[in-house]
């Protein structure tokens, strides 16, 4: 894991999400991401191969609409150093970072500004 992963992923957020298709896009695919987890979890818990399998394709889906979201920045993501980096980092972002960014109001000034360019 990154040193001050919290205080680094913080440090340039805003920087790294202000084209208004990737905001727009994270709202439904972080919530989508939150469910999964949650589902994921309660199916590890009652041993339901169902709700694992439902639950990791919201993951898969969450991620990879998120990545394509990523693709449309004009500052792009740091590359992860590898799969612990990518996890960490993933949930991270999902359940700390995005709502700190939604609830500081950095991603409504964002897509106000994505507005004006």
């Amino acid at each position: 894991m990154r040193p001050h992963l919290l205080a680094w992923q913080w440090s340039d957020y805003a920087v790294k999400h202000r084209n208004r298709v990737n905001l727009i896009l994270h709202v439904p695919a972080v919530a989508l991401f939150w469910i999964g987890t949650i589902v994921l979890v309660g199916g590890a818990i009652h041993r339901a191969l169902a709700e694992i399998a439902i639950a990791v394709a919201c993951l898969i889906v969450s991620v990879a609409a998120q990545g394509r979201g990523h693709h449309l920045e004009t500052d792009a993501p740091t590359p992860f150093a590898g799969a612990g980096d990518f996890v960490t980092r993933l949930f991270a972002e999902q359940w700390i970072t995005f709502p700190r960014f939604v609830l500081s109001g950095g991603w409504y000034r964002a897509l106000a500004q994505s507005k004006a360019r």
